[in-house]
């Protein structure tokens, strides 16, 4: 077995010939395709992720994305015995092909993942750690567009009435009327919220800072809220209980879910007051390239598969062209 000191005596006696970046690329090619220690193979996989996740941390990735990444090419990494300059666009197929079976999820999960890890394979292309990426010539695996589902008016008042709390009231009236994401709302400070001008400044994916606007409705329950607040926390919205400390994702979304049990309202969570908002502009009429600004989304097909999960507009056009 060839291992580690016989590529470094080769990469020694070839260095007043070739250059730096042309010994880099010597030395991918001789782990490449001569026989490693497994060991050694799998602590430099383990190295290379570690490297990957502080390149994206640097890149603003959020520390939520960062878990998925490490999740799923862990997962990935301790379920092959390649070193990863081996590995070929068929070893990747059939991973993806077995982890849908055994797992048993749907073609999105399967997509998520294949995503992941063209993202990491076109990294490490890009930082000259393999040659060429495996994952380029797998293509996006197709699933079915379903119409996802929006809360409707009623049962937005529904909720409303339901809160028990300031606190939660104002969470609902901004998530509904802003479109935030949650872990934009949990980062909020009390100086972040212009009440007068009912606007606020959120900062979104990759640390980009933007302006989100509410209505009247939220404006007054932020108040109340705010006048009912007897710490000093500069966040906006905080625990009830202990120190008061600024609330968590999880403590929202379980928050929300046990208020939608309570109301008997089929899957209540925080993305789906943004989807909500979202197909509520699109289907009153306001520009997707507006939409969009609101959301932050970089690219406008994201915003676009807001435009389809309502047919709303479609029937009133319906009745109103051809009825």
């Amino acid at each position: 077995m060839i291992g580690d000191a016989t590529i470094d005596s080769i990469l020694k006696a070839m260095q007043d010939t070739l250059n730096a970046h042309q010994l880099k690329q010597l030395k991918h090619v001789l782990t490449a395709n001569l026989a490693i220690d497994a060991q050694d193979g799998e602590n430099e996989s383990a190295t290379l992720l570690d490297s990957f996740l502080t390149a994206k941390e640097l890149e603003g990735c959020s520390e939520r994305t960062l878990k998925y990444y490490e999740s799923t090419l862990t997962h990935y990494i301790k379920r092959t015995d390649r070193p990863l300059p081996q590995i070929d666009t068929e070893q990747l197929r059939s991973y993806l092909t077995e982890y849908q079976e055994t797992h048993n999820v749907g073609k999105v999960t399967v997509d998520n993942i294949r995503r992941i890890l063209a993202t990491f394979f076109a990294w490490l292309e890009d930082e000259d750690y393999i040659v060429k990426s495996p994952a380029r010539k797998i293509r996006r695996v197709k699933a079915p567009i379903r119409v996802k589902e929006t809360i409707s008016d009623e049962d937005m008042e529904r909720l409303r009435d339901g809160c028990e709390t300031t606190r939660d009231l104002a969470i609902i009236d901004l998530l509904s009327s802003t479109g935030m994401r949650v872990g934009e709302l949990v980062k909020l400070n009390r100086d972040s919220i212009d009440l007068n001008e009912r606007e606020c400044i959120v900062q979104g994916k990759g640390n980009k800072e933007r302006r989100a606007y509410f209505d009247a409705r939220a404006k007054l329950h932020l108040e109340e809220y705010l006048q009912d607040r007897g710490d000093d926390n500069p966040a906006l919205f905080v625990s009830l209980r202990g120190n008061h400390d600024r609330i968590a994702i999880c403590s929202v979304e379980s928050r929300l879910r046990a208020l939608g049990r309570k109301l008997r309202l089929p899957r209540i969570h925080p993305h789906k007051f943004r989807r909500t908002m979202a197909t509520n502009a699109i289907n009153r009429g306001m520009p997707v390239e507006q939409v969009q600004k609101l959301l932050g989304h970089v690219k406008i097909d994201t915003t676009m598969q807001y435009a389809l999960v309502s047919q709303s507009n479609v029937k009133a056009s319906h009745r109103k062209y051809l009825g």
